[in-house]
């Protein structure tokens, strides 16, 4: 007999039926043992008589039984199955457990994160996790399908791509046919689709992977997954219009409700002088506590801003474009402090979780950026030389954004850390969970690829 799924169970009362999953929990009553079973669709309870096998939790089995009614006393309203009941036939145990390092059966906060990581795949069986990584994964779809609507095209970027000052430390791979030479990989598909726009596609998307390197924290990790698209023949207002619309769709699709529609736009300068912040949260304590978001806008960032070494640096991207009113003073390197961006990020509850810009499409533009970041002409055409000439061979005026997924799903699930809605997520030290990386070399493998490792310390 063919295996079915818990959930399809309560179409078939009166028949039997082949169910297989995990034990979930047991429960002895002299002759009568109670099992309650999981797969990936739900939970039955099956009733034993006599059953001769060794059961423990966690344990795969396989029951053939009968689908029953159960009786309207015994109806457990909390599960969809909760009306039925499986009368066992007959048992196989596929798989034993052996006693679990970890509890599994609560919500897993009390349970030391270290353990947590060593044993994500048990982790992940905690009806919590499971529900946040479903999540996710919907949440993903509802975007793809918004993006397709609008005939944006899905286009896949590389993974190993060249070194180039974009504000984060970049994760480098070494070449074992060029000795010497490294890739790094992407801390975002920021130059790739650009030159997507080069190329004609006009409405690009992507369920993008993306690396820094940069310092842990309790919404940030090494690795990232982004909602990153790029729309050609547009103004600024044109793509926030567009992305505030996809948010609105996909949030309402949960039933989360949202504090302010159109979302409120407020100016860098505004948002510093009420808040003091640019990361701001626009709800009151009975919203807060009804689990409302509140989305707002902030746009006319900063071009530039001093580094701690006295010098220019980006404050959110050197591919944006200046406001229209301050191109002559980019190109003619004055008034740089007051030089205001086309930038605009998304904020929520006190989070940013997207941000983007129309870009600078004229080559003389994007070069006056590197020049007053202090680099010389040699340099930025060694660094960026492949975007310059692709935009001197007719590039469109374009503009894009890049979501957080991570932070988004943590704003959906209601959750406080990226952990809880990622996979395999890192630990706060940096180390792969379940798998022991990062982790050394052969020799063997550092002679192949040319390298000698100094340790600094």
């Amino acid at each position: 007999m063919k295996r079915i799924l818990i959930a399809d169970s309560v179409r078939e009362v009166g028949k039997e039926v082949t169910l297989m999953g995990w034990v979930a929990t047991r429960r002895d009553h002299g002759k009568v043992m109670f099992i309650d079973l999981r797969d990936r669709s739900g939970f039955i309870q099956c009733v034993g008589v006599n059953l001769k096998e060794n059961i423990t939790t966690e344990d795969v089995v396989k029951i053939a039984g009968l689908v029953k009614e159960r009786p309207v006393k015994m109806v457990n309203p909390k599960i969809a199955t909760g009306k039925v009941e499986v009368e066992i036939k007959s048992l196989e145990i596929v798989s034993k457990a052996k006693e679990l390092p970890i509890p599994i059966d609560g919500d897993g906060y009390d349970v030391n994160e270290e353990s947590r990581l060593k044993y994500r795949y048990l982790d992940l069986r905690r009806d919590r996790l499971t529900k946040n990584i479903r999540l996710r994964s919907q949440f993903v779809q509802k975007v793809r399908e918004f993006l397709f609507s609008k005939d944006f095209c899905e286009i896949e970027t590389p993974l190993l791509t060249k070194s180039t000052p974009e504000g984060s430390r970049d994760f480098v791979v070494p070449s074992r046919l060029q000795q010497g030479n490294f890739y790094a990989l992407p801390q975002s598909p920021q130059q790739y689709k650009q030159l997507l726009m080069v190329a004609g596609f006009e409405r690009y998307f992507q369920i993008a992977r993306c690396l820094r390197d940069e310092d842990l924290r309790a919404d940030r990790g090494f690795e990232h997954t982004q909602i990153d698209l790029e729309m050609s023949f547009i103004e600024r207002e044109d793509v926030m219009e567009i992305l505030e619309e996809m948010i609105t769709q996909v949030f309402e699709s949960f039933d989360v409700k949202i504090k302010q529609k159109p979302f409120p736009v407020l100016t860098y300068k505004e948002a510093m002088e009420k808040f003091a912040s640019d990361k701001f949260d626009l709800r009151n304590e009975e919203e807060k506590k009804n689990g409302v978001k509140a989305f707002a806008w902030v746009v006319d960032f900063p071009f530039f801003e001093k580094d701690k070494e006295g010098k220019w640096t980006f404050t959110h991207n050197p591919f944006s474009k200046p406001k229209d009113e301050f191109i002559k003073d980019l190109l003619n390197k004055r008034n740089i402090e007051g030089i205001l961006t086309t930038q605009y990020d998304l904020v929520c509850n006190g989070f940013e979780v997207g941000g983007g810009s129309t870009r600078a499409h004229r080559p003389e533009i994007l070069e006056a950026v590197f020049g007053i970041l202090g680099y010389e002409k040699k340099e930025i055409w060694e660094k960026f030389g492949h975007m310059l000439e692709a935009f001197s061979y007719g590039a469109p005026p374009h503009g894009g954004c890049a979501f957080g997924v991570e932070r988004l799903i943590m704003m959906l699930a209601n959750e406080q850390y990226l952990r809880e809605v990622v996979a395999f997520p890192q630990t706060s030290g940096g180390r792969t969970s379940v798998m022991d990386a990062p982790n050394q070399l052969s020799s063997e493998q550092l002679k192949e690829l040319g390298i000698k490792v100094i340790k600094n310390r």
